[in-house]
């Protein structure tokens, strides 16, 4: 009878404990404290404390304190903008002497013929100025906006940004012509008197404007190929208008293939001098033309382009006066001269 006894208060005990398993503190159940649950306090529930859910707190959320979301602390760069530090002196980049981008920039910023500024970095060609600005988040700098990447940061000028739209309709001020200077006697040559003619016509505009600068020959004429061309054309000059121009050669090249197109840099001053001297048949000037530069030549406007003033991408500075610009360039703002990012932000 003992046994007996003993047996069922064994089965009772057993069947209590089963019940107590599929109840709330089941790990596999839906209750409240169950960490595999649906409820409030479960770690992978969908509620606010859970940190695999949806809402406020949640790391993988899109809630406004998850950084991983669309909130305000979502990104890197919005965090690095926040601790950039104002009190730091502005690293000022400029381009080397000779350079059109230059001549234009600093005439355009009311600083022509000016000397730079004691502190100033210099970088010869686009390329480095890209690369400095994308290393050193204390600099600023001025480039042509074709050549800009989406590596840094394009600033607002007098509110206005820089676009191919601004900058056609004159909105957008700090813009200047990029051109190609030549003798006259120089188009007498059926090879460059095409190439000339391919700059103005309607496959050039085209590309003109897929490479982001500013066309200005409206209801251009489509190019006629001439079967019978050959010969070869030397273009030396601005880099910023190199790389446009290597792109026209290019599209030249393959509708006249018997023709070939050799495009080089060294700075606006060397399109003067090469075309003056007939070591090219074309140079290249990224500024307004000046023909004490280069007496015999004369000039035709490809396009039109902007001068973006750049940033690093963590910089949180989105736009800035022509005023302010001099103030930087100016070697002799003396008291108005801005030196530190805190004058700016």
């Amino acid at each position: 009878m003992k046994k007996l006894f003993a047996v069922i208060t064994l089965l009772v005990a057993l069947a209590l404990i089963l019940t107590a398993c599929n109840g709330n503190n089941n790990p596999s159940s839906n209750g409240d404290n169950n960490p595999g649950s649906y409820g409030n306090s479960n770690p992978g529930s969908n509620e606010d404390n859970n940190p695999g859910s949806n809402e406020d707190n949640n790391p993988g959320s899109n809630g406004n304190n998850n950084p991983s979301s669309d909130g305000e602390n979502q990104s890197s760069t919005l965090d690095n903008t926040a601790n950039f530090d104002t009190s730091k002196n502005i690293s000022i980049l400029t381009r080397e002497d000779g350079s059109g981008t230059k001549t234009a920039f600093m005439e355009l910023i009311g600083l022509k013929d000016k000397a730079d500024p004691a502190n100033v970095i210099i970088q010869t060609g686009t390329a480095g100025i890209l690369t400095e600005v994308m290393g050193n988040p204390m600099a600023i700098a001025y480039e042509s906006l074709g050549y800009v990447t989406n590596d840094v940061k394009m600033l607002k000028v007098d509110g206005v940004d820089a676009t191919v739209a601004n900058i056609k309709d004159g909105t957008y001020k700090i813009s200047r012509p990029l051109s190609i200077v030549y003798k006259a006697t120089t188009l007498d040559s059926d090879v460059n008197k095409a190439f000339y003619t391919f700059l103005q016509s309607s496959d050039a505009q085209e590309i003109i404007s897929d490479e982001g600068y500013v066309s200005i020959a409206d209801n251009a004429p489509a190019y006629t190929i001439n079967g019978s061309l050959q010969g070869s054309i030397d273009i030396s000059g601005s880099t910023s208008l190199q790389p446009l121009m290597t792109e026209l050669a290019a599209a030249f090249e393959k509708l006249q293939n018997n023709v070939t197109v050799t495009v080089g840099g060294g700075g606006s001053g060397t399109g003067y001098k090469n075309a003056d001297e007939g070591v090219s048949e074309f140079g290249m000037i990224s500024e307004e033309f000046n023909i004490e530069k280069a007496p015999s030549c004369t000039d035709y406007v490809v396009c039109k382009d902007g001068i973006a003033v750049i940033v690093h991408k963590d910089n949180p500075l989105d736009n800035i006066t022509m005023e302010q610009l001099k103030n930087i360039y100016d070697a002799e703002a003396e008291s108005s001269a801005i030196t530190k990012w805190n004058d700016l932000i």
